[in-house]
């Protein structure tokens, strides 16, 4: 009898370890979830307890099945910690493809690093992470982590679906909080998701999320955060590094930000306002003497990060960024506004999200947003903006970092949602002017003069601080449809005042035009061919998005070798639509010479996807005609 219940006990003890291995099994893991994925998201629990204004823990259950080595980064498996906030538990759990657990990681086994990296010069942030190389794909991890923090003015982004090429299988939100501190949220682009919500209460809120499919990156989609859902949560009274707040609109926000976060922090020493006073004198213009201002900020200061306490988010103090001669773009923007204050001109203190990227504050959710500083000056109706840790920026100009986007201006009597400059399609140009002579073997000897504008300035300026084997590269790749290029002088003009950027070079090249018997065929268009390739994507799901548009116009002169006759030669082409208009023009001159003339304007835009084809259709006949080729016989 007794070696029947030991027998029975095994097996049932066998069955409950079989079944808790198999729960981990990718077996277990639906086709579904597993087809465009490089991790499934198993469950991704997350227990958010605000128990006062200067209280939030965070409890993260997580399980991320690896499928491949690019699915390595979904694990997500890390928690900062610093002066306010810590790091109660974590702790990791590892299994193979059949469930079978392969390691078990510690506290200890974590690694702990400071978060000071390249770009940062002091930093107080530490994290904690799991550093594990996997034997071999897939893999699970079981990741569980408690936080605590004083600060309330962050409660996470609920992401239900992380990133592309990560399925979900079950994600859960739970929040507790105070009904006092006026907990909001704002949900976005729930509607074609699986997402339901479970409790909404005065003091609770959860949502569950199952059965997310793993999408596919589309080439010119929307920012991830513009096409798949998320939510927003925020008090409305919170606490930022130790410092209190309350804000219902973005006025008592900016208002509550200039009071606590900015103020005392604008003093500057005596002689330091003397100096900016005598290098004034007596221009009376507020734009004159902000030029001046900023010149003598761009001479003086260079660019640091600094992230130590609050000051990850209150800038140091002027006079101590005026005595070491640096700082972050808080730091730098700050004291940029006490230099100008010192000398009668008003400026205000500007929180922006800072990419290529357009990215906007979401104005319809008040609450602690951006990664960037810059200041804005006030003329008439509208501003001039300043990127303040730069040394090289023309006055006002925002180039691509900061431009057409709204920001929050933090002015005396509150906040306030603001659009930067935009820069028109048709002022982002780049015209060229330049002639090449095609010799009778085939040989290609010319130069060129290019001059940027608007947007297209921003791309370029970076060449001049390149070196030569750099230049010679950035050259190479530019003009890749000539083989064989070699590059002769070259003058690199950066005029900050008119905000043009002109490149003047000389170039040659072996066997441009193909000898095929008594024939020289080459590509008219020498100097500026389109590179856009637009990816075909079949059955595309994502509307699409051309954020910047330009305008180019080329005029070149050729010459052709004597003795030869033009056999064929490219018709004029015209392309108009939706998406912008293209035009060449190719026009026979004296003495054995044709002039080529090109434009090529494209929109800026938001397009539905049905239109995507259109455009790589748009863009597949420029490149083509771009590519068109003159055919010469010889007499």
């Amino acid at each position: 009898m007794r070696s029947l219940v030991v027998t029975l006990f095994f097996c049932l003890f066998t069955l409950i370890s079989s079944a808790q291995k198999s729960e981990y099994a990718v077996a277990a893991i639906a086709d579904s979830l597993k087809e465009n994925a490089n991790a499934v998201v198993r469950l991704n629990q997350t227990d958010i307890t605000i128990s006062s204004q200067r209280s939030m823990t965070i409890k993260t259950q997580r399980i991320v099945t690896v499928l491949n080595e690019k699915g390595s980064n979904a694990v997500n498996a890390y928690e900062d910690y610093g002066k306010n906030s810590s790091v109660n538990s974590i702790e990791a759990i590892i299994y193979d493809a059949f469930g079978n657990e392969i390691k078990k990681v510690k506290r200890k086994d974590f690694k702990d690093q400071s978060a000071v990296d390249g770009g940062t010069l002091i930093s107080d942030n530490r994290y904690l992470f799991l550093e594990y190389t996997p034997i071999s794909y897939p893999y699970t991890v079981v990741y569980n982590s408690e936080t605590q923090t004083s600060t309330t003015a962050f409660i996470p982004t609920w992401m239900p679906l992380e990133g592309y090429y990560i399925s979900v299988e079950k994600n859960v939100l739970n929040i507790k909080y105070p009904a006092s501190l006026g907990f909001r949220k704002k949900e976005y682009q729930f509607l074609d998701f699986n997402i339901k919500k479970i409790v909404d209460s005065e003091t609770q809120l959860s949502y569950v999320a199952a059965a997310i499919l793993a999408q596919k990156s589309e080439d010119y989609s929307p920012s991830f955060n513009e096409i798949y859902p998320s939510l927003l949560m925020g008090l409305e009274y919170f606490n930022l590094e130790g410092v209190d707040g309350n804000a219902k609109t973005w006025k008592e926000f900016g208002k509550w930000w200039g009071d606590k976060i900015l103020f005392g922090t604008e003093d500057i020493p005596e002689e330091t306002k003397v100096k900016m006073k005598a290098l004034v004198g007596n221009e009376k213009d507020a734009i004159e003497i902000a030029k001046i201002i900023y010149k003598y900020l761009q001479q003086k200061v260079r660019y640091v990060a600094i992230h130590e306490g609050i000051g990850g988010w209150k800038p140091m103090l002027a006079k101590d960024v005026d005595r070491l001669g640096y700082g972050d773009c808080k730091a730098l923007t700050n004291y940029t506004k006490a230099l100008l204050k010192c000398v009668g001109v008003e400026s205000y203190y500007t929180k922006l999200y800072g990419d290529s990227y357009k990215m906007d504050i979401r104005s319809d959710f008040v609450s602690q947003q951006g990664n960037h500083i810059i200041l804005a000056i006030p003329t008439g109706d509208s501003y001039t903006w300043l990127e303040c840790t730069s040394q090289d920026n023309p006055f006002g100009y925002q180039g691509t970092f900061t431009d057409d986007r709204d920001v929050l201006v933090i002015k005396p009597e509150g906040g306030e949602i603001v659009r930067t400059k935009v820069y028109a399609d048709e002022g982002n140009t780049q015209n060229e002017k330049g002639t090449y002579t095609i010799d009778e073997n085939g040989h290609f000897s010319g130069s060129v003069l290019i001059h940027s504008e608007g947007s297209q300035y921003a791309s370029k300026t970076r060449i001049e601080h390149l070196q030569p084997t750099e230049k010679e590269a950035h050259y190479k790749e530019y003009w890749d449809n000539i083989n064989n290029l070699k590059l002769g002088k070259m003058a690199l003009t950066n005029n900050k005042e008119a905000i043009r950027f002109t490149e003047d070079v000389q170039l040659s090249a072996l066997n441009y035009a193909t000898v095929s018997g008594n024939k020289l065929i080459f590509a008219v268009d020498a100097f500026n061919q389109s590179a856009t390739n637009v990816k075909r994507i079949r059955n595309r799901k994502n509307s699409f998005q051309i954020q910047r548009g330009y305008l180019d116009t080329d005029e070149i002169e050729v010459s052709l070798p004597a003795g030869f006759a033009i056999e064929f030669l490219p018709s004029n082409f015209e392309l108009n639509g939706k998406f912008g208009a293209y035009k060449t023009e190719i026009i026979k001159k004296e003495n054995n010479k044709l002039l080529y003339k090109r434009s090529l304007f494209l929109n800026k835009g938001k397009y539905s996807n049905k239109e995507y084809d259109d455009y790589r259709l748009f863009m597949e006949q420029i490149a083509k005609n771009d590519n068109a080729k003159i055919i010469l016989t010889k007499n």
